[in-house]
């Protein structure tokens, strides 16, 4: 069982087990004669790594903020007067932690959305990509889209871009034959790339068609898992093997001209 497993398991299910282990970790951390404010910090940001695990806004609060909660509910007025006597940065540890996690600027994009391992499988029949060409995953996350496209496309060159510092590390560490680097997804250059990658929202797909046909060079790729660009014509529209969809965009070919025909100062005389 892995952790992208249980973000499939249905809810409440995945914050019970989590809660359950933060509470596991607490006591055996206090058993091992750590400070009590050690355990409960520790205790508290592994809830807050965990709510990487979930989709929304509300059940990553959830998450984050079950041990802190059930804590303070169990200790009773007894756990107000040890949260008195603590240090501020006790508190501080899991905000922070949560900032690092999910930049500000990174609120209205897309939330964790893990590519599916065999999503793409026999994509590249359908997309040629020349050898040695660059792949970008724009918003790569953990990492489970470019081990999708290493699978797709293994002879090119995958690159990956993240804004939250603690996901690009995990994702390097996941994906060491990828080109992983933080940063913004948005102001990050696409025009080095024959591919680009998408698992985002469908709010974003027209600030990305956009980016795409100012940026990519022609005959690159705009791919889209799930979400299309509203009102524009995919290019292909391809079934992933467990029937998700692919939305494809090609950016125009430079048109050939056609030969001139030498006008009449040109004509050369008999």
């Amino acid at each position: 069982m892995t952790w992208m497993a249980l973000s499939r398991w249905p809810w409440p299910l995945p914050a019970v087990l989590v809660w359950v282990l933060a509470w596991l970790g607490f006591v055996g951390l206090r058993l091992m004669a750590l400070p009590l404010a050690w355990s409960w910090a520790v205790a508290a940001a592994a809830g807050v790594l965990a709510s990487v695990l979930v989709d929304t806004w509300v059940r990553r609060g959830m998450l984050a903020l079950g041990f802190p909660l059930s804590w303070w509910l169990v200790t009773g007025a007894g756990g107000a007067q040890v949260l008195a006597a603590w240090p501020a940065w006790v508190w501080l540890l899991p905000l922070a932690l949560l900032v690092l996690l999910y930049p500000p600027g990174s609120w209205r994009d897309a939330p964790l959305f893990p590519t599916p391992a065999h999503a793409l499988d026999g994509l590249a029949e359908q997309v040629p990509l020349p050898l040695a060409g660059r792949v970008l995953d724009a918003g790569c996350g953990l990492g489970d889209g470019l081990l999708a496209l290493e699978r797709a496309w293994p002879e090119v060159k995958v690159y990956g871009i993240e804004r939250s510092w603690p996901l690009r590390v995990v994702c390097g560490l996941r994906c060491r034959h990828a080109h992983v680097r933080q940063g913004d997804m948005w102001r990050h250059s696409w025009s080095a790339y024959d591919l680009v990658y998408l698992f985002q929202r469908p709010e974003s797909m027209d600030r990305a068609w956009d980016k795409a046909q100012h940026e990519l060079r022609p005959g690159a790729w705009l791919a889209s898992l799930e979400f299309a660009v509203p009102d524009v014509d995919p290019t292909l529209a391809w079934p992933c093997p467990d029937g998700r969809t692919v939305w494809l965009y090609q950016t125009p070919l430079p048109t050939e001209r056609p030969p001139t025909q030498p006008g009449p100062a040109e004509a050369v005389s008999a």
